[in-house]
């Protein structure tokens, strides 16, 4: 080989081609998406920052801490080159911008299950998929409907936003963190209301929230008024709201009931695939986790006798694994690893 087509190799890609758009589709007339965007800002205010855009906004903020360049939407480059990587992010419709002789590394902003996506049957240029969490990628490989390589990768959570108040008292006040999705009427009267009862016959205060309904900055405004949180959710897949809690170090008592993921509009008929958690990233130092009210009962005094004697540290978990940098770093790491992988060619070099 010669000397010169394979110097530096591990750093072939200098700059990352990141692929980023939410939907936003003309209604009346052609364009008119643009001035409802205008208005809908102007009446509402800014929109709530969903999960798929979150992941991408934490990725462009580590990698600009990181001072790695990238360009976003750059269609242009795309253009007449045949050894391009486009790396997006998420939301489906991108996928179907991309030339087909563009290869794709999509993720980790994927639909819930491959049933969902109709590219993945015909876009034969995805070469990788960047999957949050271990269940979901064991989720997707076992149920694409052809081979993908795929790589577990999730978001660093902002610690510089989301932190503790420097002055923390015991405020004997608790947020209820409601993001049931399915079966609401039966999980609320089963286990949404006697919690709540539980706490307030322990003289503790309630704060309540649900997903969906809130702004970020309500939401932590919010964690700066209790002393821990008890998070209500059937799976996550990666859970930035829950991330976000430990990262201002406040402890969580998490609902993980495991068994089946339950999609109504998938399960049981299409997909059976168990188990799920609601905290797929965790340790002892974040808080307890309980599986249903009889365990939830059993357990709280343990948990409210541990917040009272401070002994969680959850904020140093998230410091220690989910920190913007260490998270876009790896990004980096796993992208370098699959072009590298990909049978690199001089050409190859030239472009990227």
């Amino acid at each position: 080989m010669n000397p010169d087509s394979s110097i530096n190799i591990k750093s072939r890609i200098k700059v990352l081609k990141i692929f980023y758009e939410e939907p936003d589709s003309d209604r009346w007339i052609k364009y008119d998406r643009y001035p409802r965007k205008l208005i809908r800002r102007l009446v509402r205010g800014p929109e709530p920052v969903g999960g798929v855009k979150r992941w991408f906004l934490n990725l462009i903020h580590g990698l600009d801490i990181l001072g790695y360049p990238y360009t976003i939407n750059d269609y242009r480059s795309l253009r007449n080159v045949s050894d391009e990587w486009a790396l997006v992010v998420g939301k489906p419709h991108v996928i179907e911008k991309i030339p087909d002789y563009i290869k794709i590394i999509y993720g980790p902003g994927i639909a819930s299950h491959p049933f969902d996506s109709v590219f993945f049957t015909h876009k034969t240029n995805i070469e990788h998929i960047l999957i949050s969490c271990s269940w979901f990628k064991e989720m997707y490989d076992r149920d694409l409907p052809h081979y993908i390589p795929t790589s577990i990768w999730p978001s660093g959570i902002d610690t510089d936003l989301w932190k503790p108040r420097e002055h923390k008292t015991f405020k004997n006040t608790v947020l209820v963190y409601d993001k049931i999705r399915w079966e609401r009427d039966e999980y609320n009267t089963e286990l949404v209301e006697p919690i709540q009862k539980l706490l307030l016959k322990r003289g503790i205060h309630i704060e309540y929230i649900k997903y969906g309904s809130y702004k970020e900055e309500d939401f932590r405004n919010l964690l700066s008024k209790v002393d821990a949180m008890i998070f209500l959710c059937e799976h996550e897949t990666q859970g930035f709201a829950y991330l976000q809690t430990l990262a201002c170090d406040i402890p969580i008592m998490a609902w993980d009931r495991r068994g089946p993921w339950k999609d109504p509009t998938l399960y049981p008929d299409k997909v059976i695939f168990e188990p799920v958690t609601s905290v797929p990233y965790w340790d002892d130092r974040c808080g307890q986790k309980f599986e249903n009210l009889t365990d939830f009962t059993k357990e709280f005094d343990l948990f409210w006798k541990r917040i009272l004697n401070k002994t969680f540290s959850p904020r140093s978990y998230i410091m220690e694994n989910f920190t913007l940098e260490k998270r876009s770093q790896e990004y980096i790491d796993i992208i370098k690893n699959i072009v590298n992988d990909h049978n690199p060619t001089p050409a190859d070099i030239r472009h990227i």
